[in-house]
C-alpha cells in the first residue's frame, strides 16, 4: 500500500501592529530627508512603532499568537511547538519564543528562537514543516516578530526610514490534501555579514561605554552592497523554485516578497514575469518589520486567498540569508478561521 504523504499547511494567520504611526514627515524632523525622497527610493509612507514603556518583542509576538489561537479555535495546550524568528529578542537569553509561550499559556510545547534576519520567517517556516512532516507534531506555530525601533538609530538618515515594529504568526497543521508547503530553498553566504550587521553587543565586542558612545548597538548597513545582493538573490531564488516545480507565471496566484524596498520587490516580480496585481505589498503602511513582513502580508491579504492558490514567498536578509517557499493555500476566506 502506498503511504499517503503528510504535508504541513498554514491553517490560520494572526498579527499585532502597534498603534503609533511614525510618518515620513516626522522622520524629516529628525534627519535630513523628506517624504518624496523616502517614497521614491524605498516606497515607505509610514511605519508602526511600539511606544509603550516596558513592552518588547515578546508582547507583540504574544498578541499575534493569541489572535491566531482564537481565529483557529486552538487551545494553547494543543500546541506542540513554537518557533520565533527574530533579531530583536527581549534579552540574549532565554529565548523570546519561551517568553511568548509563557505569556500565551502554551505549556506543553517546546520552543526556540531562530535568527536569520529578514529571511527569518521563511527559515522558521521551513524548519516547522519538518516537524509536521515527521508525523510526530500536529500543531506548530511560527512567529515572525521584531521591534526594530529598539535597534534603529534615529540620527542615521540611511537606516531610520526603513524599519517598523510588528509581529505576525501562522499555525502549521498536517494535511493529506494537495495543499500546504510543497517546496523551499534556503541559502546563506556569511561573507555578506560585513555589509549588514550590528557592530557591538555580542561576544566579539561586548557592550561597553565606548560601544554605546559610538552608536554601535544599532543597525549598520552598506546600502548599495545590500541592495545589489538583494535584487539578484531574491529574484534568483524565486525563479529557481518556479523552475524546480515547473511553474509558469500564469500559474502563480501570488508573490509574497519581503517588504524591504519597492525596487527590490518590483525587480523580483519582473524576473518572475508577474504583474503587480499578483504581488502582495504593504511596505507603504508598515515599512520593513524584518521577520514579520511576509506573514503580515498573508494576514493583510488573507481574505483574498483561495484554497489551492499557488503562492511563492521570497526573502533576503542580513547574513546574507535568502530563500523562497512554494505553497498551495489551504483554506478559503469564507472558512471560519
Amino acid at each position: 500500500m502506498r503511504r499517503t504523504k503528510i504535508r504541513a499547511a498554514i491553517t490560520g494567520v494572526g498579527a499585532f501592529l502597534p498603534d503609533y504611526k511614525l510618518t515620513n514627515e516626522e522622520i524629516s524632523t529628525m534627519v535630513d530627508t523628506s517624504d518624496e525622497w523616502i517614497m521614491q527610493r524605498i516606497g515607505i509612507k509610514e511605519r508602526r512603532i511600539l511606544k509603550e514603556e516596558g513592552k518588547a518583542t515578546s508582547d507583540m509576538g504574544a498578541a499575534a499568537v493569541m489572535e491566531l489561537l482564537k481565529k483557529t479555535n486552538t487551545s494553547p495546550d494543543e500546541v506542540d511547538m513554537l518557533i520565533c524568528a527574530t533579531i530583536t529578542p527581549d534579552m540574549p537569553f532565554p529565548a523570546t519564543a519561551n517568553i511568548i509561550a509563557h505569556k500565551t499559556g502554551i505549556h506543553n510545547a517546546w520552543s526556540f528562537d531562530l535568527n536569520a534576519a529578514c529571511s527569518g520567517f521563511i527559515f522558521a517556516l521551513s524548519t516547522g514543516v519538518q516537524f509536521i512532516e515527521s508525523g510526530r507534531y500536529k500543531k506548530v506555530i511560527i512567529v515572525g516578530a521584531d521591534m526594530m525601533s529598539s535597534i534603529t538609530n534615529y540620527k542615521d538618515r540611511t537606516t531610520c526610514p526603513l524599519f517598523g515594529d510588528a509581529s505576525s504568526a501562522v499555525l502549521l497543521e498536517p494535511t493529506i490534501d494537495e495543499v500546504g508547503i510543497i517546496d523551499y530553498i534556503n541559502r546563506v553566504d556569511g561573507l555578506g555579514r560585513h555589509h549588514l550587521h550590528m557592530k557591538a553587543g555580542g561576544s566579539l565586542r561586548p557592550a561597553s561605554c565606548e560601544t554605546v558612545e559610538r552608536d554601535e548597538h544599532f543597525v549598520y548597513q552598506e546600502g548599495q552592497a545590500v541592495f545589489k545582493a538583494a535584487v539578484s538573490s531574491m529574484a534568483d531564488v524565486a525563479v529557481e523554485i518556479m523552475k524546480k516545480n515547473k511553474l509558469k507565471s500564469e500559474n502563480v496566484a501570488w508573490l509574497v516578497p519581503h517588504q524591504a524596498n519597492m525596487r527590490i520587490i518590483d525587480a523580483t516580480a519582473r524576473r518572475m514575469g508577474l504583474n503587480k496585481d499578483k504581488v502582495m505589498i504593504n511596505i507603504q503602511k508598515y515599512g520593513n518589520t524584518t521577520a514579520a513582513t511576509i506573514p503580515l502580508c498573508l494576514y493583510d491579504y488573507e481574505n483574498q486567498l483561495k484554497k489551492g492558490d499557488n503562492i511563492i514567498l521570497a526573502a533576503f536578509g542580513a547574513g546574507f540569508t535568502w530563500g523562497s517557499v512554494f505553497l498551495k493555500w489551504a483554506y478559503n476566506p469564507t472558512e471560519d478561521k
